[in-house]
């Protein structure tokens, strides 16, 4: 990617440095993740315009607390007014090791709790890996901690059962496998990720971690994975609410390949278990029990694709939209363009 697509995404991460992970609404805050996604879609004059209309929607990051050490962090996971303190851990951790090292450390660490905050935790650690790989600078340094401190604060595991399945199966054959609540057991608990609490009560969810085989290709099993869950899109996207739950399924993949190049195989592999188990659990609350087989064909290329994104202006959009056509542009697959074009229609400018 050309630096000079990169060029506006320092100004916009100062400008956003101090704001909460959270929006005044309750709502993940998108903007770095939005401002690093039009600079990789090449439309940095895109960027800046785009900030200023999303800042009053941003909450001021709370006071920091108590410090976190080396021999404390675990008891602060999944502690969300404990932001700031993380953010201040991870610029410490910053300062004492390269930041691949860093990455790598606590991605391991931290891929347990995948589904932490509908996956926003683990998307912003990809746009600001992704960032830092085109050119290292302070800000984006500095992003890449506050971004491992939202997944941190966030952090949550889903249920899990210890043992692999007797027969280890491909993406494909293992989604058949996936149990789905049924819709009279359903109940709206607010938000994405209080609905995922329904599978504590859901006993047959726990063995799905041990379905997939995760030892095969890390590149080919993270393509086939994230055109799955295209193809679960474009099945289970019924109105808002499930479109932007099964775009959490695509474009949380999606952050793995800012992710990958950065860390070790074991990692790797740790990270696409549990971003498996994750999206699975999305569908398992939210889905019908459907794949799209049969897909249509969306007639307009890429860059009209991009400015129909650009000009929609949502964040979700504009994320989906970004990670679609990179991983078509890898893997071609009719599913990625179609699911844009879905998504442009599902949701309108706000």
């Amino acid at each position: 990617m050309p630096n000079s697509c990169y060029a506006p995404l320092d100004e916009a991460l100062e400008c956003l440095a101090g704001y909460d992970f959270e929006l005044k609404n309750g709502n993940s805050n998108h903007a770095p993740m939005v401002a690093e996604a039009l600079c990789a879609m090449r439309r940095p004059e895109a960027v800046m315009p785009w900030i200023a209309r999303y800042r009053e929607r941003l909450l001021p990051c709370r006071p920091a607390g108590a410090p976190l050490h080396m021999g404390t962090w675990r008891s602060a996971l999944g502690e969300r007014d404990r932001f700031a303190d993380w953010t201040k851990f991870f610029a410490q951790e910053l300062q004492r090791a390269p930041w691949p090292e860093v990455l790598d450390c606590w991605v391991a660490r931290l891929a347990p709790g995948f589904s932490a905050a509908a996956t926003h935790g683990v998307i912003r650690v990809g746009h600001a890996a992704r960032s830092l790989s085109v050119t290292e600078t302070g800000w984006r340094i500095r992003e890449l901690g506050d971004a491992l401190a939202s997944w941190a604060a966030t952090y949550r595991q889903l249920p899990s059962s210890g043992s692999a399945a007797d027969r280890l199966l491909a993406p494909h054959q293992a989604i058949a496998q996936v149990p789905i609540i049924p819709p009279h057991r359903r109940r709206s608990l607010g938000n994405i990720t209080a609905s995922l609490a329904m599978l504590d009560d859901f006993p047959e969810f726990a063995p799905v971690i041990g379905t997939l085989d995760v030892h095969r290709d890390v590149d080919v099993l993270l393509a086939e994975l994230t055109e799955i869950f295209a193809r679960l899109y474009l099945a289970n996207a019924r109105d808002v609410l499930t479109t932007i739950v099964f775009i959490h399924g695509v474009t949380s993949l999606a952050a793995l390949e800012g992710i990958i190049p950065h860390v070790d195989d074991t990692t790797a592999r740790s990270a696409l278990r549990y971003a498996w188990q994750s999206g699975c659990a999305l569908y398992a609350c939210f889905g019908s029990a459907a794949i799209a087989a049969e897909i249509p064909s969306c007639t307009e290329d890429a860059e009209r694709l991009t400015d129909r994104a650009v000009a929609n202006g949502d964040e979700h959009v504009i994320k989906f939209t970004e990670a679609c056509l990179r991983r078509h542009s890898l893997a071609p697959s009719p599913a990625y363009c179609t699911a844009v074009d879905h998504v442009l229609g599902a949701m309108r400018r706000r």
